[in-house]
């Protein structure tokens, strides 16, 4: 037989290189010859004309044709010894030199073979299986690669993100009232710490830990809810006689009072120079701070107290949330909800619009439900439910990852960092020793701050930090310890 690279000639007729090789014209056969393989003709081309064959003829030097019950050829033996002469060398080169000896699983061992005909074995399989070997990529290749050169090619464990578990500052808040349906927590996009304690409003400047005594209520007025706007440099605060005052932080000056409410405010959320306002009277009024009027629309619908407000990151829709156990969703062109949500079975008071997925709410329940559920406004559509296994008392995102933060009240007054859709717990941070009513988000999206009855408020370091900023924040300057807001 031939390789075949090789022309067809005569194998007692040495080749002529000087011969004319025209494929065109066709050889002519010799039947008298022996055959190779019994039943096939071989080709003999005679001495004086060149070889002309549109067949391709493989070569069939590394058959095992006692496989089949056919006579081997004359120089078979040569053959297979040169080939498995290379395939030894060929294997070492790729699997290593242990590998040497490793028996070829589609070649019978060398007790297998008898007269060509009958096997020891008759019904051994012509393939067998053998078990796959796991190795490293880089070690099939037949040279040595240092380690720099390997580690290109592998790429490192992800280490998983270690939160820490004690807060880096806690704030003593004395007269921090115990009450559900309240908001007396915001933190400002200027960083600074907004709190109702008692008749009082404090500021704590997160950059130097300064505390401003903002403003004092007169006629035993108390503060029910704070709010920061946008900017920054104005915060509306929610009393318990119905007014819902605007104040200058830079100056520390009142600048209006709006009224309309006929009982305590409890909940605020601005949108751009919007300021929605939701009661105990069951009504939330909007309220443009441009205009004269008090209120430009009232807006009706719960049947109890409004205790959760959040417009959406891009203030077109405003969630609503009532001691009802009601979930509505809002529009600018409407006064009542476009949306309805019943599936709470407790007080809906944790609101927060997700700033990664359009259209995506999370809402949660109080002592009775004790779920997170997660809704799409978008197509109307209730999409998860998470039993926390205790009162829901605020959520809030993160603005850099797909995770967010709920805090809980009866009976375990925790903080738990969630990763979503999967709702996977990330972090349970523990400390408080009464319910976690507030809530607060930093700035830079890194830290939270939480308030409870015990009359404290402290501060996490839960999210990470964005990629295009420093881990180092300003809010990390610091200093650490515990001291007093007022």
């Amino acid at each position: 037989m031939e390789n075949p690279s090789s022309n067809s000639t005569d194998p007692q007729t040495p080749f002529d290189p000087n011969s004319n090789f025209n494929p065109k014209t066709p050889s002519k056969t010799n039947n008298n010859n022996n055959n190779l393989i019994p039943g096939f003709n071989s080709y003999h081309p005679s001495p004086s004309r060149s070889i002309y064959s549109d067949r391709f003829i493989p070569s069939r030097t590394s058959s095992n044709f006692e496989l089949f019950g056919l006579p081997l050829s004359p120089n078979s033996s040569n053959t297979e010894d040169s080939n498995n002469g290379y395939t030894s060398l060929l294997r070492t080169a790729l699997f290593g030199p242990d590998s040497a000896n490793v028996v070829n699983p589609a070649t019978p061992e060398k007790g297998v073979r008898g007269n060509g005909r009958n096997l020891k074995r008759p019904n051994c399989n012509i393939f067998r299986y053998k078990t796959e070997t796991r190795q490293r990529l880089d070690s099939l290749l037949p040279f040595e690669f240092d380690d720099q050169i390997r580690g290109v090619s592998t790429s490192p464990v992800k280490v998983p993100r270690k939160v820490p578990k004690s807060p880096y500052k806690v704030l003593d808040a004395p007269a921090l009232q115990d009450d559900f349906y309240l908001n007396l927590v915001d933190w400002s996009s200027q960083n600074v710490l907004a709190v109702g304690l008692g008749s009082s409003v404090y500021l704590w400047h997160a950059s130097n830990g300064k505390v401003v005594k903002l403003c004092d209520l007169e006629n035993d007025d108390n503060v029910t809810s704070v709010g920061w706007a946008q900017r920054g440099t104005h915060l509306a605060v929610g009393t318990s006689n119905g007014k819902v005052q605007l104040w200058d932080a830079s100056h520390c000056k009142m600048t209006r009072t709006m009224e309309g409410h006929r009982l305590r405010v409890g909940a605020l959320s601005w949108s751009s120079s919007q300021l929605s306002s939701g009661s105990r009277d069951k009504s939330i009024l909007q309220r443009d701070i441009r205009a004269q009027e008090d209120y430009v629309s009232k807006l009706s619908g719960h049947k109890s107290e409004v205790c959760g407000l959040k417009w959406s990151p891009n203030s077109r829709e405003l969630a609503s949330g009532g001691n009802d156990n009601r979930l509505f969703v809002w529009n600018n062109h409407s006064t009542q909800p476009i949306l309805k949500y019943c599936e709470h079975t407790a007080a809906v008071k944790a609101i927060a619009w997700s700033p990664h997925l359009h259209g995506l709410l999370a809402s949660g329940g109080g002592t009775a439900d004790r779920c997170i559920r997660f809704w799409n406004t978008t197509t109307n559509t209730h999409l998860s439910c998470m039993d926390t296994g205790s009162q829901v008392c605020n959520l809030v995102w993160s603005k850099n990852t797909n995770e967010l933060v709920s805090t809980h009240g009866y009976s375990q007054n925790q903080i738990i960092l969630w990763r979503y859709p999967t709702m996977t717990k990330i972090a349970t941070l523990t400390g408080h020793t009464y319910r976690v009513l507030y809530l607060a988000i930093s700035p830079d999206g890194q830290m939270i701050v939480t308030g409870a009855g015990d009359e404290t408020l402290r501060f996490w370091n839960v999210f990470p930090s964005p990629k295009s900023q420093n881990t180092e924040s300003e809010i990390g300057a610091s200093s650490f310890g515990r001291t007093q807001i007022r």
